[in-house]
């Protein structure tokens, strides 16, 4: 019970994540680029500050660091780039799906095949999200802006992967955001630089906050859930992300939406509460 509260409140902090930088972005209150980076830099700065506090230094000189900070700039700034040109709903569909797609492609090559159930919950759930995110007639994504987030997909998807062989979640974590920084800040070039006091502080609460402490949470459980149910757990994200919207941002709740939620839940639920996944002969445990 402990892993599925905590699997659900990291879940709820990623839906926030879209929440602030639609708030921010969507709003005017700050560009894709500075909200990037001022996310990063908050997430570095309050990680930083706890390993302090708890006595330790942050690991920066260690060669897995690598994957971990590469990927996490990968994510983070094709996924700001690509909501420059790609409608939010689609974005959201092509993020999650590659990232599906890329952890059971990765699981099944380490023999750590999913059963048939987990199998039916992970399309149960897909089809769910297809519902709510089907963009509409004037939906045609933007073929740059769809690669942006393929890359981003990909780049979340390593960074999960590679998050299940941390034995310091939070060192690791900090350890990837100071380590990304400079990547990230190299979108400052690219798009002119324009906030607000409110964009501000919605950059530094979406970093400081329910990225930097929400990715530690999620580093914590990686290595106590398997890689299928990583997959699936995250595809609850853009729906909780729509519901909220609703609440808070005031945004449209359609029936279609209340259904798709309803297969989302459903599906994650039958497959996570599969049996434990089968293992090919001679495959290596991860």
């Amino acid at each position: 019970m402990r892993i599925a509260f905590l699997t659900t409140l990291t879940m709820f902090a990623f839906a926030a994540n879209s929440l602030l930088t639609r708030a921010a972005v969507d709003g005017g209150h700050m560009d894709p680029a500075g909200f990037a980076v001022l996310r990063v830099l908050s997430g570095a700065v309050v990680l930083a500050s706890i390993l302090a506090m708890r006595g330790g230094g942050v690991p920066l000189l260690r060669r897995e660091r690598l994957p971990g900070a590469i990927s996490l700039a990968v994510y983070m700034m094709a996924f700001s780039l690509a909501y420059l040109t790609l409608d939010a709903g689609l974005g959201a569909l092509i993020l999650f799906g590659v990232v599906q797609i890329s952890m059971f492609s990765y699981a099944a090559l380490l023999g750590e095949t999913p059963t048939p159930r987990q199998i039916v919950g992970a399309v149960i759930a897909f089809l769910g999200l297809l519902l709510a995110l089907w963009p509409g007639p004037g939906g045609l994504a933007d073929p740059v802006g769809a690669g942006l987030m393929v890359a981003a997909g990909v780049g979340w998807a390593i960074y999960t992967i590679v998050g299940r062989r941390a034995s310091d979640p939070l060192a690791a974590t900090g350890a990837n955001f100071i380590l990304c920084l400079p990547m990230v800040a190299l979108l400052l070039g690219l798009v002119d630089f324009s906030a607000t006091v409110q964009g501000v502080a919605l950059a530094v609460l979406c970093g400081g906050v329910t990225s930097g402490l929400g990715y530690a949470l999620w580093y914590s459980i990686l290595p106590k859930i398997t890689g299928a149910t990583a997959a699936i757990v995250q595809l609850s994200v853009p729906v909780i992300a729509i519901l909220a919207g609703a609440v808070f941002l005031g945004e449209e709740l359609p029936l279609i939406v209340i259904v798709s939620a309803t297969l989302v839940v459903g599906g994650i639920a039958w497959g996570v509460t599969a049996p434990r996944v089968q293992r090919t002969k001679g495959s290596r445990g991860s």
